[in-house]
């Protein structure tokens, strides 16, 4: 294949990217392969079983099992926009993505995981609205505006999506296509281009750092709200049910945007594009597999709503 006679391609026209990967031998992509094989076979059963379990189960038809479905659509489509490519590139020679799936890719990706900070944030709103404004909660948080709702955290995920790879797809890569990854991200794609990127890391850790700020914010207040009423509550078993709930999302919440922080709104905190790697391992597949987990486990609703299907079931 011809190099189009500029800078060093490898043998790769200007329409490919080569995702390097991880390093390592045989037995090494082998030992990866089947940790992300098992993560992600995990991940797609434990999200698809709860977008199953709260879709028919009448019990689960409120608000915050509308958003707790959302969510679970969200880590299975960002999980699975990354990990079939990473799985297939473990034993292949040339590990090539074309310049449009590479581009596809970080689209989707970028849409998809900005779409999830905002929906936590919604998700805290929704629970300090049940819990502390119980009497204007059913107007509120009514069908029309779960879906008003669910609809602009799409819209604001597309919006930095449609930012993030406009600016980075315009940069000349001219020296190298050798995206030291395993999928198509800023931080590996800056690394290659042969034009000043300061520009585009001052987009990236502004937009980044405003939208985790500012969903943190939304949070950090609905849960002060949420804690100071639950303190004043009578009843003990209502109060742990309340901690029981709020304290998955919590989890998740904490895990979630810890993770995105130090990736992308920090700079420097990640030293180098092997750290880079494992903390992506992180949050494009390890939180999508344990959310369904933190909410299934700290959730009765869920959990009866499981043993439910699985009688109804067995005894068809």
């Amino acid at each position: 294949m011809p190099t189009h006679g500029v800078g060093n391609l490898s043998g790769f026209s200007l329409q490919e990217f080569v995702l390097v990967g991880f390093e390592g031998g045989l037995e090494t992509q082998a030992l990866l392969f089947v940790l992300f094989l098992a993560l992600y076979v995990v991940t797609v059963l434990g999200n698809l079983t709860m977008i199953v379990v709260i879709t028919v189960d009448a019990r689960l038809h409120s608000p915050m099992y509308f958003f707790l479905k959302n969510l679970s659509f969200l880590d299975l489509c960002y999980s699975s926009v990354i990990t079939p490519k990473a799985l297939a590139n473990f034993f292949s020679l040339t590990k090539v993505i074309t310049f449009a799936g590479c581009a596809t890719q970080f689209f989707l990706f970028s849409l998809l995981v900005t779409t999830e900070g905002f929906l936590l944030a919604v998700m805290a709103y929704d629970r300090f609205m049940a819990i502390c404004n119980p009497l204007r909660y059913p107007v509120t948080i009514c069908p029309s505006a779960c879906t008003r709702l669910v609809l602009g955290t799409y819209c604001g995920g597309c919006l930095n999506s449609t930012i993030q790879t406009s600016l980075n797809f315009r940069l000349p890569f001219c020296s190298s296509h050798h995206i030291n990854h395993f999928f198509c991200d800023v931080p590996p794609l800056l690394q290659i281009a042969c034009a000043n990127t300061a520009f585009n890391e001052l987009v990236m850790f502004s937009i980044s750092g405003l939208i985790i700020m500012g969903t943190i914010l939304v949070v950090l207040v609905s849960y002060s709200y949420i804690t100071v009423t639950t303190l004043r509550m009578h009843s003990g078993a209502r109060r742990h049910k309340v901690f029981s709930t709020c304290g998955s999302h919590m989890i998740a919440v904490s895990l979630f945007y810890g993770t995105i922080f130090v990736m992308y709104a920090q700079p420097g905190a990640v030293e180098s594009m092997e750290q880079g790697k494992v903390v992506s391992i992180f949050y494009t597949l390890v939180i999508p597999m344990l959310n369904p987990l933190i909410y299934t486990l700290r959730n009765k609703d869920v959990k009866e709503a499981l043993k439910r299907l699985g009688q109804k079931h067995t005894a068809t």
